[in-house]
């Protein structure tokens, strides 16, 4: 168990490799703060469980069913939060549909079995699509401290269902480049509308496209160094 805060003293622990695990009776609940983007649905969402900005242990696994925890666990975007139960019950799955969201001047938020840079990364992360995170590929809230403006909600684009919408998701960051993603993946707008059905794409990461959120060769023009 570690002493770590939520939302305070979590934004020194981004480059930590470590996740923090806390077990209670019947769950255990493990924080990544390499992923962690503040979207505070745990802070917001089960106060009695996650206490943030107190001296000691932050995460309180017993304050509550492991059912309302593992809500809690399932609303975080970016996978910091994920849960283990102890007593039997049901546990995270893969989603049915792999699915992308474009969070409005922020990440690209995704859904599925995925496995990041080789590296199985669970079923949710959120990928930086400012430029200036320090964690890349992932997200840790810079879009917002650079004033990062990008629609989540970008143009339609005419796509066919895909034949199979579930299965393992690959992302790999090309060297100072976009985001291959090769499996099949819905990208959808941040309120619910589907732009595109692909099994293959290059997404954006260097904050420049004028196709957000896919790449059009604008990480050249800028500069962008990222490995």
């Amino acid at each position: 168990k570690g002493s770590l805060r939520a939302e305070g003293r979590c934004e020194g622990r981004h480059m930590s490799k470590a996740i923090e695990e806390v077990r209670g009776q019947r769950i255990v609940v493990r924080f990544d703060a390499r992923k962690c983007i503040h979207s505070r649905h745990c802070v917001l969402g089960r106060p009695e469980v996650f206490v943030p900005n107190v001296p000691g242990e932050w995460i309180h696994p017993d304050a509550a069913s492991p059912e309302a925890i593992m809500q809690v666990a399932l609303a975080c975007p970016s996978g910091a939060i994920t849960c283990e139960r102890l007593d039997g019950g049901e546990g995270e799955s893969a989603p049915k549909v792999n699915t992308l969201r474009v969070r409005e001047n922020g990440p690209l938020a995704i859904h599925a079995p995925v496995v990041v840079a080789g590296r199985d990364e669970g079923y949710r992360v959120t990928l930086c699509r400012c430029g200036a995170s320090r964690h890349k590929p992932f997200c840790d809230g810079s879009h917002a401290a650079i004033g990062f403006a990008a629609t989540g909600e970008p143009p339609t684009r005419e796509s066919q269902p895909l034949a199979v919408r579930d299965g393992t998701l690959a992302v790999s960051p090309q060297p100072n480049g976009p985001l291959k993603v090769e499996g099949p993946l819905e990208v959808v707008s941040g309120t619910g509308r589907t732009i595109d059905r692909v099994t293959r794409a290059f997404l954006c990461r260097c904050g420049a496209s004028g196709n957000k959120p896919f790449c059009d060769g604008s990480h050249k023009r800028v500069g962008f160094v990222a490995e």
